[in-house]
C-alpha cells in the first residue's frame, strides 16, 4: 500500500469492497427498495435494469443528462472487477429507489440528501460504457477489445480538444429533473472514488415538443425525426445490437457501439441566417419539421424524384446523412441527442450546442460512413465539434447476480 494510501486509512481495493458492501446494505435497509424493472411514477416509464441489453440505449432522451468520461485508476484486474460490481450495485439501488441505510451516529450521511430520505423508484436510467484505452496493457484485456473499438478519430471539420476527449468508461446518466441526474453522479462519484476519475462530463437536456413532435436542438430544428423503430427487434438486432457471428468477441454480445460527439452550435452566426437558407442546409421546414418535398415531419423525402436538388438540396444535411437507398439502408444510427448551455466563452459568445450521442452494431459501417458522407456539408459553417469519444456499451447486467463486464473480466 502506498503512503498516500495509509495516510487515508484505508486502501484502494479495501475503499472499494466497503462501498460495494455499503451499496448492498443501501438497498437493502431503511424501507425496501423498488422492483429495479418498475415503471416512473412520474411519466413514460424508464427502461428496466435488468436485460440482455442495457435497455437504456433505446430509451427515449429524459429531459435532463448528464454525460461523463471516466479514467480508472485501479491498479489491478481485481481492483478492476471490483469497481465494476460496486458500479453495478450504484447504479442497480439509484434505479430501484429506496431508503439508504444509517451509517452510525459518527459516519457521514449515507445518501447527499438532494432528493430527500427516501429515492423515488423508477425516475433514473444508466448507461455504461468502455473506451479503447481499457484494453491497454494495464489489465490484460488486449485480446478482448471490440474488434472496431478505437479512440475517436478527429475528422475533416472537427477542432478536437484533448482535454475533452475520450475516456476508459462512458457513463450517461438520465432523468427527468437535473437534480436526479446530478444526485446519481454524487453517489456514483463518492463510491468509486479511488478508483474513477472524471476525466470530462457534459450536462444536457431536451426541450418539450413545440408544439408536439420531435423536440427541437438549439438551432430551431427538430432533431432525431428519422431514428430507426426500436420496438422492432429484427431492427435493432440489424442495425444497433452485438450479435454472435460477427467477429467480435464473445462476451461483447448485447453490447453496442457508443459515439459522443460534442457540437458546438454557433449560434449567434446561425440566428442572422435567412430562415429559406437554414431550411436548405437541414432540408427540413423549420416549423413543422416535414421535408422540403413534404407536409409532416415523419413523411419520407423523395430524392428520386428530385435527383438535381430542385426541391431538396443535394447537399442538404438529411440527404447526405440518410440517402434512402437500398445500399444505404444498413448504415443508419439510432440518434440520442441532448442539447447543452455552457454559458459564454472567454470572448463574450454564446456556448451552447449539441450533446449528440448514437448507437450501432458497426461504428466503422454505420457512423463513419455517414460522417464521412457529411463532410464538407454547409451546416459546417455554423458548427464545431471538439470533443467526444468512441466507446462500446456494454451487454446488459442479466439479474441481481451479474454486473457490468462480467463476462469480460471473468
Amino acid at each position: 500500500m502506498s503512503a498516500p494510501e495509509q495516510a487515508g486509512g484505508v486502501g484502494r481495493r479495501g475503499f472499494l469492497r466497503g462501498a460495494a458492501l455499503a451499496s448492498a446494505g443501501l438497498a437493502a435497509g431503511g424501507a425496501a427498495a423498488a422492483p429495479a424493472d418498475g415503471p416512473s411514477t412520474g411519466g413514460t416509464p424508464l427502461a428496466p435494469f435488468h436485460g440482455a441489453h442495457q435497455a437504456s440505449v433505446l430509451a427515449p432522451p429524459r429531459r435532463s443528462c448528464v454525460f461523463a468520461a471516466l479514467d480508472v485508476t485501479a491498479q489491478s484486474r481485481t481492483d478492476l472487477a471490483e469497481l465494476l460490481r460496486t458500479l453495478t450495485e450504484r447504479a442497480r439501488f439509484l434505479t430501484s429507489g429506496g431508503t439508504p441505510s444509517p451509517v452510525g451516529i459518527t459516519g457521514p450521511p449515507a445518501d447527499s440528501g438532494i432528493l430527500g430520505d427516501r429515492l423515488p423508484p423508477g425516475q433514473l436510467a444508466v448507461t455504461v460504457g468502455v473506451g479503447a484505452s481499457l484494453f491497454d496493457d494495464r489489465f490484460g484485456l488486449g485480446a478482448l477489445r471490440p474488434r472496431k473499438l478505437t479512440a475517436m478519430p478527429s475528422f475533416p471539420d472537427d477542432d478536437l480538444r484533448p482535454e475533452w476527449c475520450h475516456g476508459d468508461l462512458s457513463l450517461q446518466l438520465h432523468a427527468d429533473t437535473p437534480d436526479t441526474a446530478l444526485h446519481a453522479l454524487r453517489d456514483i462519484a463518492r463510491h468509486t472514488r479511488g478508483g474513477l476519475q472524471i476525466r470530462w462530463r457534459m450536462d444536457g437536456f431536451t426541450n418539450p415538443p413545440r408544439p408536439s413532435g420531435t423536440p427541437r436542438n438549439l438551432m430551431g430544428f427538430k432533431d432525431g425525426i428519422a431514428n430507426p423503430e426500436v420496438t422492432s427487434a429484427r431492427e435493432m438486432d440489424h442495425l444497433v445490437w452485438v450479435g454472435k457471428g460477427l467477429g467480435e468477441p464473445d462476451w461483447a454480445t448485447g453490447g453496442s457501439y457508443q459515439v459522443v460527439r460534442l457540437i458546438r452550435m454557433l449560434v449567434e452566426f446561425w440566428d442572422r441566417v435567412a430562415l429559406s437558407e437554414q431550411e436548405r442546409i437541414f432540408g427540413r421546414a423549420r416549423s413543422s419539421g416535414a421535408p422540403l418535398d413534404g407536409d409532416h415531419e415523419h413523411d419520407t423525402p423523395e430524392f428520386a424524384d428530385d435527383p438535381k436538388g430542385d426541391v431538396i438540396p443535394l447537399d442538404a444535411h438529411i440527404r447526405l446523412a440518410n440517402p434512402r437507398t437500398p445500399a444505404t439502408a444498413g448504415q443508419r444510427i439510432l440518434r440520442r441527442a441532448y442539447n447543452y448551455d455552457r454559458g459564454m466563452d472567454p470572448a463574450g459568445n454564446l456556448d451552447m450546442g449539441l450533446l449528440f450521442s448514437c448507437y450501432q452494431q458497426d461504428v466503422a459501417r454505420q457512423f463513419e460512413t455517414v460522417q464521412h458522407r457529411l463532410a464538407g456539408e454547409p451546416l459546417t459553417d455554423y458548427i464545431t465539434p471538439f470533443g467526444g469519444g468512441y466507446f462500446f456499451a456494454l451487454p446488459g447486467v442479466r439479474n441481481t447476480s451479474d454486473w457490468y463486464g462480467r463476462a469480460l473480466l471473468t
